[in-house]
């Protein structure tokens, strides 16, 4: 109920106006919101890359060099970790990344988390507090964007795109990370389902995993666009073939068992 009551909250702060920053808000380049998935579809061996994936592309001097070489040399950072809801013990606040210093302290947080999953996967759900938690900062950022990663659709919660679109009206740009390493047999269209449902803003992209190799490299290339502002190539929609936004939910439904394994992927 109380996370109910939460999203709820989320939901309706989301339509409101910007909150405007405190008047001694220290000016950052970009506040960096990023959302992991840790539902129960994801194996431990997707677990590890991800988790060394991250850590690895906040230590790494490329990721350091873009946050350095911005207008004012820092961005606010701030990590969640979600399934079918986020906990209260899966956030990591607000910090300020201006050197490797910085970059390495957040990393080590990161890095020192447990692995563990959880039922469901609530995309809805993380763009929600995902964009509640920009209104908790004591930062001016030029840019708001919240990185989403996952290995499945939303498939519990709230229309994904009603929260996709509240948190984009607030000025917030949401890219994505779908990860392919293993699809689902009934959903192998993460990358286009991302693209047309979930992503979305300003110079908003996706970028696909397809292979275990590339979850380091995506990881940095991801960040180091989403730091420096450089638009990235958005990966080709097919127009004349639209993804069915609610395909997740319906899916679960169709199980009678709410909790079906398969279903949080």
């Amino acid at each position: 109920m109380l996370d109910a009551l939460r999203l709820l909250a989320c939901l309706a702060c989301a339509q409101a106006a910007p909150t405007a920053p405190p008047p001694d808000a220290l000016a950052v380049d970009v506040e960096l919101v990023l959302a992991v998935d840790i539902s129960l579809s994801m194996d431990e061996k997707e677990f590890a890359l991800q988790r060394a994936g991250y850590v690895e592309a906040l230590r790494h001097p490329d990721f350091i060099q873009a946050v350095r070489a911005g207008k004012t040399g820092r961005i606010a950072l701030a990590y969640f970790e979600w399934a079918g809801t986020v906990r209260d013990d899966a956030i990591i606040d607000w910090q300020i990344i201006d050197s490797a210093e910085s970059a390495n302290s957040f990393a080590d947080k990161v890095a020192a988390r447990p692995f563990r999953s959880f039922r469901g996967t609530s995309i809805s759900s993380a763009l929600a507090f995902g964009t509640e938690i920009f209104d908790r900062t004591s930062f001016e950022g030029e840019r708001s964007v919240i990185d989403i990663s996952g290995d499945g659709p939303n498939n519990i919660g709230p229309p994904v795109t009603a929260t996709r679109d509240a948190a984009t009206a607030k000025g917030i740009v949401i890219n994505g990370l779908p990860i392919l390493i293993n699809p689902s047999p009934t959903f192998s269209h993460l990358d286009q389902y991302y693209a047309q449902c979930v992503t979305g803003g300003p110079g908003s992209f996706v970028l696909p995993i397809y292979a275990a190799a590339e979850f380091s490299t995506a990881i940095r290339r991801k960040l180091i666009l989403e730091v420096s502002g450089i638009q990235a190539t958005a990966i080709p929609v097919d127009a004349a073939a639209p993804v069915d936004c609610l395909k997740g939910e319906r899916d679960r439904r169709f199980f009678s068992d709410p909790y079906f394994p398969e279903l949080d992927r």
